[in-house]
């Protein structure tokens, strides 16, 4: 069993479900990483010492580390601080957040595909979220994408060390028109993420996650996504930091257990089909409607309601 990470901050409810579903699989070693509260929250101190002791819990054989914070680094600091960490000790690895609820399955799953793509550089990442339709129907255990989700997922020392925080080779990036690579000939791909990642770097928007998609794309990284949803993302409401959209689509999605042994893909080249279906369903829709579904799509908006494409699967700010 490879070592799992837990990513905590304030949430003690997600937090202790979250464990629950650790606990079954037992990992020999369990890193926990907290962010510390932010003095201008009131309660959110307590909130984040409860939170700390759900995650300590732990009633099995098991190696806990801690790294918790007194002070807030935001989430894109401490996550990626986190992973540091995790990484300075571990080669390989799985990472939870505090309201990702893993199907039994998702460890199993994890620990086959981290072991076979050890030293494949065109892997970077394994994912255990399926945001395809549930009509949809793979012959194989998991395909090939362009999408880095982190609801649940894996990765290795080798390809986090890839990290850009600093977006140092963006500029270049854009300037050569890498992003066409990526497009499937979509030019509106080109022009969403052409902005997502220009936001990053004026610092509009401060999310890891994006970063490391950036990451992965600069390195010409594929993530593996499973056949079926093997995560489900609890945490939506008015208590996250995040995904406070309570009827977003990816909200409380099911989960499925995953098939042993494993059916693996002839050969390792992203599925355009169902990344195409992804961009369009989940991170632009309103470019591909008629100008009339735009209209009741923005009518069912209510103030404050209105939020940037994306955030719910990368989460930026504090």
């Amino acid at each position: 069993m490879n070592p799992v990470l837990l990513l905590i901050f304030k949430r003690p409810d997600t937090t202790a479900e979250v464990l629950k579903a650790i606990r079954q699989a037992k990992p020999r070693v369990l890193y926990i990483a907290a962010d510390g509260p932010r003095s201008t929250v009131v309660g959110e101190d307590a909130a984040c010492r409860q939170a700390r002791e759900a995650a300590l819990a732990v009633d099995w054989d098991c190696d806990v580390q801690t790294l918790f914070r007194d002070e807030n680094l935001g989430c894109r600091r401490s996550v990626s601080g986190a992973l540091d960490w995790f990484f300075s000790h571990e080669e390989q690895g799985i990472i939870l957040e505090d309201d990702c609820v893993p199907h039994p399955s998702f460890f199993a799953y994890c620990t086959d595909l981290l072991d076979r793509f050890r030293d494949d550089d065109r892997v970077m990442a394994i994912s255990g979220n399926n945001f395809q339709p549930e009509s949809d129907q793979l012959t194989e255990s998991y395909y090939f994408s362009r999408y880095m989700h982190c609801w649940g997922w894996a990765t290795w020392r080798r390809a986090w060390q890839r990290y850009d925080a600093e977006m140092t080779f963006w500029p270049e990036f854009r300037d050569r028109r890498e992003l066409l690579q990526w497009s499937g000939g979509d030019p509106g791909f080109q022009e969403y993420w052409k902005s997502v990642f220009e936001a990053c770097a004026a610092g509009q928007i401060d999310s890891w996650a994006y970063r490391f998609l950036l990451s992965c794309w600069e390195n010409s990284g594929l993530t593996v996504l499973p056949a079926v949803n093997l995560v489900s993302n609890i945490g939506f409401g008015s208590a996250a930091t995040h995904t406070n959209d309570e009827i977003n689509a990816q909200a409380n999605l099911p989960v499925r257990e995953i098939g042993f042994p494993l059916s693996h893909p002839h050969r390792v080249a992203r599925d355009i089909m169902r990344d195409a279906f992804e961009h369009k369903v989940h991170f632009c829709p309103d470019a591909y409607r008629t100008g009339a579904q735009k209209m009741r799509s923005w009518v069912r908006l209510l103030p404050g309601r209105i939020v940037r494409r994306g955030t719910a699967l990368f989460g930026f700010g504090n």
